[in-house]
């Protein structure tokens, strides 16, 4: 069996080691970068299962190093940050990460964190090889995790393409913000419903024709998000 890659990226040689000799020890393979452009050249070239990335690095920052993953990627992406003002942890889930984990880290808290953005970036439930759903101009292929709005194909990341399939299985239902955290991001996000404001904010910039009038991703006030049918 195949061990999962997990590219670890940070200009600081103590962390990337502490970090390696963890995943190691749980079964991971780990490669590495020093800096952002060999972190997209390594994302670009191996194909990793999940991006561990910190954001102060010099030259190129962990934001930027995102955005241009996202440009041809979809891997899970975990910032590893020192910053503690929500404004720095939500720039960084704007330009397309999936989780953040703040410095200094407990090591069992970074390995729970890999092992469930791993779960979220998996590919489908396998009893439903070829299911696709189709709601309001959407199709979303689960087998292929593709995403086609009005025949144009999107990109999604990982947490965006999840949050959709619920959205997308439960057509005409209005998903609560608890229910919302509780499917797509897991255990140990209870309350954390700025994760699903800013996700519902992502996906309406990339589905919808006018974000600032959604017509596709409903929000019904006091109550939650609904996709309806037409």
């Amino acid at each position: 069996m195949n061990k999962q890659r997990i590219l670890v990226v940070d200009d600081e040689p103590r962390y990337v080691r502490a970090i390696q000799v963890n995943l190691e020890a749980r079964g991971f393979q780990v490669i590495t970068a020093p800096d952002g452009q060999t972190a997209i050249n390594l994302a670009a070239r191996e194909n990793p299962d999940l991006i561990l990335l910190d954001i102060r690095m010099p030259q190129l920052d962990g934001y930027e190093t995102c955005r241009r993953i996202r440009n041809f990627s979809n891997v899970p992406v975990i910032m590893l940050t020192a910053l503690s003002e929500p404004n720095d942890k939500v720039k960084g889930l704007d330009l397309g990460a999936d989780d953040y984990v703040t410095k200094p880290f407990n090591a069992e808290e970074l390995v729970a964190r890999v092992r469930a953005g791993l779960r979220r970036g998996a590919s489908v439930n396998p009893e439903e090889p070829q299911a696709t759903l189709t709601a309001h101009g959407i199709v979303l292929d689960l087998a292929r995790q593709r995403v086609w709005v009005d025949e144009r194909p999107v990109n999604l990341t990982s947490i965006e393409f999840r949050l959709l399939t619920e959205l997308m299985r439960h057509v005409n239902t209005v998903m609560s913000p608890e229910v919302l955290l509780e499917k797509v991001w897991g255990i140990g996000y209870e309350g954390e419903f700025r994760l699903v404001w800013r996700a519902i904010h992502r996906l309406r910039q990339k589905i919808e024709r006018d974000p600032s009038h959604p017509e596709r991703i409903e929000t019904r006030a006091g109550s939650g998000y609904m996709i309806s049918r037409e």
